[in-house]
């Protein structure tokens, strides 16, 4: 008998290894937890909890991805976030949505999102989606309206707007708050500033360089 059950527990405890990593946000313990974040500044994997006598209709519904962003910036591209920041009733629920709005010629610049794997789906345009593993192999395709891509967790990505329209992604995350480091703001952008020595040494290029890259992200 005892040689069957290490034989199980040990498949319970690998088991319970692999697909815990795998998991984002914790699951709820409740039917629904809206966000009230101005009761506390410390938040745990959420936010405290409006009282439920406060809750209303309006805590369940968002108008926040029915707007196009501007895209009348550096990348020609603007992500709208659905998150619990600005949606409320995301709160313990693990998951989030993106709107991407990117102008012909625009590129949602290189950047990961530490806490969450992405879906999306392309409405309009033809957009390059890219990844890079960590073993630095790049992988990419042109979608076109109604087809859709996964970003696997924590990976380098990128979209760029092949045609001649605008294009529109719809992106969702399996994280209320799925956070995103954007490659070229976090390198040139960072406050206070990364050292532009170290930057030079990094990209084999003279520290100039690097000062007028930081001088586009003000720095």
């Amino acid at each position: 008998m005892e040689s069957v059950a290490r034989p199980f527990l040990f498949l319970c405890f690998a088991l319970f290894l692999l697909s815990s990593p795998c998991r984002s946000d914790p699951d709820p313990l409740q039917d629904f937890c809206v966000a009230n974040p101005q009761t506390s500044d410390v938040t745990v994997n959420g936010f405290p909890c409006k009282p439920t006598s406060s809750i209303v209709s309006d805590d369940f519904f968002s108008t926040a991805l029915s707007k196009a962003g501007s895209t009348d910036n550096i990348f020609s591209s603007n992500v709208t976030a659905a998150d619990v920041l600005s949606f409320p009733g995301l709160n313990t629920l693990g998951l989030s949505m993106n709107r991407v709005d990117i102008a012909p010629g625009g590129v949602n610049p290189p950047h990961t999102h530490p806490r969450a794997t992405q879906l999306g789906l392309v409405l309009h345009g033809q957009v390059l989606v890219g990844i890079i593993s960590t073993s630095n192999v790049f992988y990419s395709k042109i979608l076109n309206a109604g087809e859709s891509f996964v970003i696997p967790r924590g990976l380098v990505h990128f979209e760029y707007n092949m045609g001649k329209e605008a294009a529109l992604e719809i992106t969702a995350f399996n994280s209320q708050l799925p956070g995103v480091l954007i490659a070229p703001r976090t390198l040139f952008g960072s406050m206070p500033g990364i050292p532009s020595e170290v930057l030079a040494k990094t990209f084999q290029v003279d520290q100039q360089v690097v000062n007028l890259i930081k001088s586009k992200f003000g720095n």
